[in-house]
């Protein structure tokens, strides 16, 4: 009953937002990019599939490359047949789908482009049938390099906003490359668009555990009070991936991934874990207030010890490719790839007294062995357990992000039958198993959805992205300033051996003996 009641009360039909009544435009602007193709949308495919995206919605392109609607429609089609973040039922849409999409070709830097947007907008509103024709709203999302941000949300300012309804602007990552250009950024947009319409996305805030993760700790009684410094040894907080940049050489060699992965996701999932709960979670007030616990917690972070840092790069193993044989690495960029980092582990400290001597062990990585990203919140062993005359792992809980979504609890009982010896069992719950059949939207459909709702709370606020700057941009300095070599280490392995050596120094204790269901730790 709880999972079916938990379907109905997010059912398009009990609550009609503003988007759904009045007249709605969705632009995306980078159309033909491989964002927009892989995730913007589908995503949008998702949202009408299941009845989020109204009939009369129209969606338009915005590009660089000369097409015509049709011509654009014949284009994505492929893209959305293949998308594998959409199942076989949603895709049955596309059909009916690819009417609403149209296409502009213009320049990111063109006010004039720009103008012709708006005119072309309105028109295709005109044509529409809203059940509140009063309103029209317009949401427009930033599939383009942030070098493109500014002139584009000037030429929206100057010739393309709403005057009846709301106007909004979804930003993807990277927000800045360092503190003084996010500073920037974030100065002149200010300028332009109040805090309230722009909404900086960092797609991992709309996947399923973390939005979770604040509810668990906030109506379960036996957790809040653990997680402090009396009672945890450490918190992990890993991505792993186990294949390479793969074409995105020239990307990468230009951010590495601390900027790729680090700084943004990893730090997000960091914040939920260690903020301070805010009295809301759920109403008016919960968005402002949840922000502004992840403000305050990353104030209370010490500055990043370039020591505690172990950095990496691949090299070919295994029949794959090593990073620096990454044919999009061009070839003024060879002698800055030779230091680029595709492993990062870093440990993030805190002033505070409720994480005060916790390590939180942060790591990212490509071309590692297996592909995984998850939380693990590793308890002291207690001191009834650790005088016994047997070894006493210590609890252990986890969040699986991806993939298979999952949460399990490892505790600690007697071995089953005669025996008296302890062994190391978990409390799990898998979704795919305990919510067959229920509806769990992809992070992107998700956050495309609250931009519509105008729902921030899942977004990233302008001062937690200076805050989080203000940490990192001292370390990148410190690290890319020192042109040191990283560690070399082969594709599909752990990654370097110093990263493990570091969290057992920390505290990291693995079980040997403990085999989770469906795949032995690493």
């Amino acid at each position: 009953m709880g999972c079916v009641q938990a379907v109905l009360d997010e059912a398009p039909e009990t609550k009609r937002f503003p988007y759904q009544m009045g007249k709605l435009s969705v632009t995306i602007l980078g159309a033909t990019g491989d964002l927009a193709k892989k995730e913007t949308y589908p995503a949008l495919l998702d949202l009408w599939a299941n009845g989020f995206l109204p009939a009369h919605a129209v969606i338009v392109g915005f590009g660089r490359s000369d097409q015509t609607a049709e011509g654009f429609r014949d284009y994505i089609k492929p893209c959305l047949e293949q998308a594998i973040t959409i199942n076989d039922k949603t895709k049955a849409h596309i059909p009916s789908f690819l009417p609403m999409l149209y296409y502009l070709k213009g320049s990111y830097g063109s006010g004039g482009d720009f103008a012709k947007l708006a005119e072309m907008l309105a028109e295709l509103e005109k044509k529409t049938k809203a059940p509140n024709a009063k309103e029209t709203h317009r949401m427009f999302y930033f599939a383009i390099p942030p070098t493109a941000f500014l002139s584009a949300a000037k030429s929206i300012k100057e010739s393309a906003c709403s005057s009846t309804g709301f106007t909004r602007l979804i930003v993807e990552k990277p927000f800045g490359h360092d503190l003084a250009l996010a500073e920037s950024l974030a100065s002149e947009l200010g300028q332009l668009f109040p805090e309230d319409q722009i909404f900086c996305m960092d797609h991992f805030l709309g996947k399923e555990i973390l939005q979770n993760l604040i509810q668990m700790r906030t109506f379960n009684s036996f957790l809040e009070p653990l997680l402090n410094a009396k009672h945890v040894q450490n918190v992990r907080i890993m991505l792993q991936e186990d294949f390479g940049v793969e074409g995105r050489g020239g990307y990468f060699t230009d951010n590495g991934i601390i900027r790729d992965v680090v700084q943004n996701h990893l730090f997000q999932m960091l914040t939920l874990v260690a903020m301070d709960l805010p009295e809301k979670i759920i109403g008016p007030e919960a968005s402002k207030q949840i922000r502004d616990s992840k403000v305050r917690v990353i104030k209370d972070m010490l500055p990043l010890d370039p020591k505690e840092v172990v950095l990496g790069q691949y090299v070919g193993a295994g029949g794959k490719p090593g990073y620096l044989e990454d044919d999009s690495i061009k070839p003024e960029q060879r002698a800055k790839a030779k230091t680029t980092c595709t492993f990062a582990q870093l440990v993030v400290r805190f002033d505070s007294e409720r994480w005060r001597g916790v390590p939180f062990i942060v790591k990212g990585g490509k071309a590692l062995h297996e592909h995984k990203c998850e939380i693990r919140i590793q308890f002291k062993v207690p001191a009834s357990a650790a005088r016994q005359e047997c070894k006493v792992p210590g609890n252990e809980l986890v969040f699986r992000i991806y993939p298979d979504e999952a949460i399990w609890y490892k505790l600690n009982m007697k071995s089953p039958g005669l025996a008296v010896k302890p062994m190391q069992s978990e409390l799990e719950l898998t979704y795919k198993e305990r919510y067959e059949g229920v509806y769990l939207p992809e992070a992107y459909t998700r956050l495309l959805l609250d931009g519509l709702r105008g729902k921030s709370e899942n977004f990233v606020r302008s001062d937690e992205l200076l805050e989080s700057w203000k940490l990192f941009s001292p370390l990148l300095e410190a690290l890319e300033g020192s042109g040191k070599k990283p560690l070399k280490y082969a594709y599909g392995s752990r990654g370097p051996e110093e990263a493990d050596k570091m969290c057992e120094k920390l505290g990291v204790i693995h079980n040997e003996g403990y085999q989770y269901p469906e795949k032995k730790e690493g």
